[in-house]
């Protein structure tokens, strides 16, 4: 380590202090900060801001360089909510709103069941009289950060609800699976607010609801409210109730729905593929997904994982499904996770393994469990069942787990094959 050292007159200090109204301009001297001086501080509170100049530290009385390497700063942690509410506790006058405004919306996002708890609890201590969208914001907090009892709680307990109120508790049950509590809640909420022209995403959530507890009276219903709001003809709308037809395997109300559409897209048209799929209608499947490349619509993976499998159980599968092929890789969706396990499907079904396994080694760089099972169902379709139990070893090499119905089908098949040879 070299030292170099370079003298420096010394110099008394002083401390000088002198009246404010000295011209400063032409004066190197700079006054000191005031004992009364507020500091501006803004949320979260990580590195507050001062007004005052910065004042310059007194020079060393010698001068040293030293060579040495500099050492990297640890960084310093941001102050948490929990410090936030610890400090305004401190503080001889009531916190603002808008400060327990900007904690509610950091605790949101960062999800934090122990912080919401503890934030609320202060609230509530507050003494403060919060606004309805300022409830509201509490709401969405415990729903975000998986609080549903909590949230159900405050949700009983409020003696004003409006719109957002209602749907943050619908989507807190419909994102829980809850679809029985959510469509009570719906039910509730008109109950309360009356017939009025809701966002067209809760009624398609409403109908899903309906769908998965197999409410179909209550999803007519709800065919009913659109059709007197005038709001069928609604993409997102008419394609979620053209699958709810379907899945209950009403296709004339299905196709009344689509017919009824002004301008159809790749929703409302996947959405008819789908529900043909369901009801095996394969013919009526490939030629809808002809007219839509016709139309000029765009198709999308959904639409081409739908019809591979319609084309997988068509008499002239082959044909068939080497179209759809072509079509996809046109497109550039032939790489698709969802494509590339129906290909194989479709391949495998059709008895053409060589095209199966093609596909399969395709999707190499994002090969999931989906297109192992597709092409361990493919020999086993085939009767290949050495095949299928060399490929099953590979498969559990690869860390991947089959489906247990397959692992059924392939003991049933290996049972069988060994009677046979005993006998």
């Amino acid at each position: 380590m070299v030292l170099i050292t370079a003298p420096v007159t010394t110099v008394p200090t002083h401390h000088l202090f002198f009246d404010e109204n000295v011209d400063l301009k032409n004066s190197k001297l700079r006054t000191l900060p005031s004992p009364n001086h507020q500091l501006e501080f803004r949320l979260p509170l990580r590195h507050p801001i001062h007004n005052f100049p910065n004042h310059t530290s007194p020079q060393p009385l010698t001068q040293t360089t030293t060579f040495t390497k500099k050492k990297k700063k640890k960084k310093r942690k941001g102050a948490t909510t929990s410090d936030i509410l610890h400090l305004m506790e401190a503080l001889p006058f009531p916190v603002p709103i808008d400060i327990y405004t900007s904690l509610i919306k950091e605790c949101t996002v960062s999800g934090d069941p122990e912080t919401a708890i503890e934030l609320a609890t202060h609230i509530s201590k507050s003494g403060i009289k919060p606004p309805l969208p300022f409830l509201n914001r509490i709401l969405v907090m415990f729903v975000s950060c998986g609080l549903l009892e909590n949230a159900r709680h405050m949700f009983d307990k409020m003696r004003v609800r409006d719109f957002n109120t209602w749907a943050t508790l619908f989507v807190a049950y419909y994102d829980n699976t809850d679809y029985e509590e959510a469509t009570n809640v719906f039910v509730n909420m008109l109950t309360q607010l009356g017939m009025m022209e809701f966002p067209p995403w809760i009624w398609a959530c409403l109908l899903r609801a309906c769908a998965c507890t197999v409410n179909v009276p209550l999803g007519m219903q709800v065919h009913g409210w659109l059709l007197k709001l005038g709001t069928c003809d609604h993409v997102l709308l008419s394609s979620s109730l053209i699958n709810f037809y379907g899945r209950f395997t009403c296709l004339e109300d299905a196709s009344v729905v689509f017919d009824g559409v002004s301008r159809h897209n790749t929703l409302t048209w996947t959405a008819k593929i789908v529900s043909g799929c369901r009801e095996r209608h394969f013919s009526e499947v490939f030629d809808d997904f002809k007219e839509m490349g016709m139309r000029g619509v765009k198709k999308d993976c959904f639409t081409f994982s739908s019809v591979l499998k319609a084309c997988g159980r068509m008499l002239n599968q082959e044909r068939c499904g080497e179209q759809v092929h072509v079509d996809a890789i046109k497109l550039g969706l032939v790489s698709d996770h969802y494509v590339q396990c129906s290909l194989i499907a479709m391949y495998g079904r059709c008895g053409l393994l060589e095209d199966a396994k093609r596909v399969f080694e395709m999707s190499q760089e994002e090969r999931k469990v989906d297109c192992w099972n597709a092409m361990l169902m493919g020999y086993i379709q085939n009767g290949l069942y050495i095949e299928a139990v060399k490929f099953l070893y590979q498969m559990q090499a690869a860390g991947m787990q089959p489906r247990e119905s397959l692992l059924k089908k392939l003991r049933m098949a290996c049972g069988s094959i060994s009677y046979s040879n005993m006998n």
